[in-house]
């Protein structure tokens, strides 16, 4: 999430963050890459302001928590601060303020142009400063620049008070172009920011780490400042790269990335546009692993490997981007639970919730370097495999995960359901664990009608949604692996968990499935957006889905932007809440996607539309982790939430399924097809072109235009590969 934040310690939900904080995103600018990451403010300075989050932090730690830049010991004035279109620098333009160089010599305010280049790569923060002197004078000017590094942990950062931490080494410099400042953790671990200039400094002060440069400006005669900080902990020996030589391969590494994802231009621009910055954001998210590309969950507060987060942007990228899809099955699969460990809330079969690193992980002080407290994340591993197989009959891959799944399956039946009524149900174990452990995991998201918090073990309904659908697909992949038995086995338990669901969790009166039962059967009563979910799974009855989406479409669930957590007519319902009333982008793409493949495609297209218009009153039209569940106000922007992730994989990648539920695209290398079941169109999206969309090895080329006198679609491709055929269902 983004900033200003408190991390709450409430005896039943240690791992909360509040929203009361008055964190202003226009206040900062955020960088990323892979393990590290950057919350600065618009001049490029990190100031310990408000909660103090701002810094540069890698691995779960801040290694820098100030950095000031001075000109004769004045703040610049700020011109204008943007990252560029593909995430990769953040360009600062500043200017002087009045400056008395010495008695009678007055530099005139705006008569200097400072401009700083900041981005980050290969867990290394890189700034470039350039000066300009616009006078007809040579002028000496000091510029300062000062650094601080705590190296608090990312949860303590949060809030977490620790008893005792490790000790601030301070500052060395054994020559006057590098400056270490340096940590030893509790851990043992030494940490170490390692400062290198491309110039000497002509000064430093060692207990403030402020050094300073003597710079004599001619008349338009630039000046160009350089200076890299690698982050080094324990035994790590990377070499450090310079400015010059990083931001060479930036654009490279950008081509190659962004070739995993076809190009998408449409009629509308600002929907192009849209679709543009939603990859540049994944982009910048794809994290390099032994197994792949993976997608972090989000900048800046879940930068690393979250289980459920990764499945869910894999699937909403499937149609575009298989090879995610492969790498996060790859990496999900190698940290598979092997073994019972109710410290991790780990059992055998059992998916990754989420994995972190830095000295509170090492000591054990919170439990999140390998923890597994995800009730969803495991049928949702399943689930993508078998839509994986589906989308690129990779037989190999599918036959090298083949262990991985049936102890995924195993474990649903073995630990998920572990009082044995049909339904999978949490607990938590780990002391220090989630309460919650659905895709809602603040302690306050599964109440009863009366607003009383339900009691564990806990039912929800959208897992049996993923359990159904797994066991089907597991059913598939296992006649696949030529196992036949365990296909009849697992295809007759989905069968038979239709029929319970459909029995124990349809609430008639309300036209929608309940959010769950509790750990005595007792339905928690209330209208929320999870039930959307079970659309795409495919267990509703025909007959109750049409009720479902007419319910999810009222005035209470849809705000006109997206389908609310929770109904507003709901005793917990708060907008400005986390769960209770807000409104998440990817929770809205998913019904979305299940209310399209039940034949709803205008109410889907109409959910699409609400993020849409939502996305032009957002910064850089860049869906953020979520927004507050407010009603739709003519000419407004829909409210901020203060703490939202920004970027979120699932929000940004929530546009690629949008497009997938209105075409109904369906691609089938198994018998050859690319195939459109219906496909509709919104009058502001009149075509829409996608070039070198994936057909295994090959690529296509597709054009699908809307024809405004019959609202009726149609579909031209070029550069099909041999063999293949397109089929529009009209």
């Amino acid at each position: 999430m983004t900033a200003k934040e408190k991390f709450i310690q409430l005896e039943d939900d240690k791992y909360y963050i509040s929203a009361d904080s008055t964190y202003a995103d226009d206040r900062v600018q955020v960088l990323n890459h892979c393990d590290t990451f950057g919350i600065m403010d618009r001049w490029g300075d990190i100031t310990p302001l408000g909660k103090e989050v701002q810094g540069l932090y890698h691995k779960d730690t801040r290694f820098i928590s100030k950095i000031e830049l001075r000109v004769n010991d004045h703040r610049p004035t700020l011109l204008s601060s943007n990252i560029k279109e593909e995430n990769e620098i953040l360009s600062i333009d500043l200017t002087n303020p009045e400056l008395e160089v010495r008695p009678g010599e007055i530099i005139h305010h705006g008569t200097m142009h400072i401009r700083r280049s900041q981005f980050i790569r290969e867990h290394q923060f890189y700034d470039e400063i350039v000066l300009e002197n616009f006078t007809d004078k040579t002028h000496l000017l000091n510029l300062s620049l000062k650094f601080e590094g705590d190296f608090k942990h990312i949860f303590e950062v949060r809030g977490i008070e620790r008893k005792h931490r490790g000790k601030v080494l301070g500052y060395e410099h054994p020559e006057n172009n590098t400056l270490y400042i340096s940590y030893k953790g509790l851990d043992n671990i030494i940490r170490k920011s390692e400062i290198r200039f491309s110039m000497p400094y002509d000064d430093i002060c060692d207990s403030s780490g402020k050094l300073t440069f003597r710079l004599q400006l001619q008349p338009k005669q630039p000046i160009k400042l350089q200076y890299s900080i690698l982050f080094r902990e324990g035994s790590q020996e990377d070499k450090a790269t310079s400015y010059s030589t990083a931001k060479k391969l930036i654009n490279p590494e950008l081509e190659s990335i962004k070739n995993l994802f076809p190009t998408i231009e449409t009629f509308n621009e600002h929907f192009t546009h849209w679709i543009n910055r939603s990859k540049a954001d994944l982009v910048s998210l794809l994290a390099d692993t032994p197994q792949g590309k993976y997608p972090y969950a989000g900048v800046p507060w879940y930068n690393t490997a979250f289980g459920r987060d990764g499945i869910i942007t894999a699937l909403e990228t499937l149609w575009v981007a298989p090879e995610i899809s492969r790498d996060v099955l790859k990496f999900l699969a190698t940290n598979q639970a092997t073994e019972n460990d109710p410290a991790s809330d780990a059992e055998p079969g059992k998916i990754l919730h989420e994995t972190r690193g830095g000295e509170m992980v090492n000591l054990n002080e919170v439990p999140f370097r390998k923890y597994y407290g995800t009730i969803d994340a495991t049928p949702l591993f399943v689930l993508l495999a078998g839509t994986y197989y589906q989308r690129t009959q990779d037989k190999e891959l599918i036959k090298e995960l083949w262990p991985n799944i049936k102890a995924a399956v195993e474990w649903i039946n073995n630990y998920g359901d572990f009082d044995k009524d049909g339904f999978v149900e949490y607990q938590h174990k780990a002391a220090n664990g989630l309460t919650n452990q659905g895709w809602k995991d603040s302690h306050d998201s599964v109440s009863y009608k009366t607003g009383k918090l339900a009691e564990p073990p806990i039912a929800l309904c959208e897992v049996q949604g993923y359990v159904y659908a797994a066991k089907k697909y597991a059913a598939n992949l296992a006649e696949l692996m030529n196992e036949p038995q365990l296909a009849e086995k697992w295809g007759r338990e989905a069968t038979n968990l239709k029929t319970l669901f459909n029995e124990k969790f349809w609430d008639e009166e309300n036209g929608i499935y309940y959010l769950a039962l509790d750990g005595n059967k007792k339905p928690c009563r209330v209208k929320s957006s999870n039930a959307g979910h079970l659309l795409f799974t495919g267990i509703t009855d025909s007959e109750k889905a049409e009720k479902l989406v007419k319910s999810l479409m009222g005035s209470d669930m849809f705000s006109g932007w997206g389908i609310r957590t929770l109904s507003s007519q709901e005793k917990q319902y708060n907008p400005m809440s986390y769960h209770n009333g807000s409104v998440w982008p990817h929770d809205v793409a998913l019904i979305a996607w299940g209310m399209a493949n039940n034949g709803f495609r205008e109410e889907a297209a109409m959910l699409m539309t609400g993020l849409f218009d939502a996305s032009l009153f957002i910064p850089l039209q860049r869906l953020p982790e979520l927004f507050c569940g407010f009603e739709k106000r003519k000419g407004e922007a829909p409210t901020a939430y203060p703490v939202a992730c920004s970027p979120q994989a699932w929000s940004v990648a929530a546009v690629y399924l949008l497009l997938q539920a209105i075409l109904q695209i369906d691609i089938s290398p198994e018998k050859k097809e690319v195939s459109f079941n219906k496909p509709f169109l919104p009058p502001y999206l009149k075509f829409i072109k996608i070039k070198r969309l994936p057909l295994g090895n090959q690529y296509t080329d597709l054009e699908i235009i809307r024809h405004d006198s019959n609202d009726m679609v149609g579909v031209n491709w070029k550069n099909a590969p041999e063999g293949w055929r397109l089929l529009v269902i009209k």
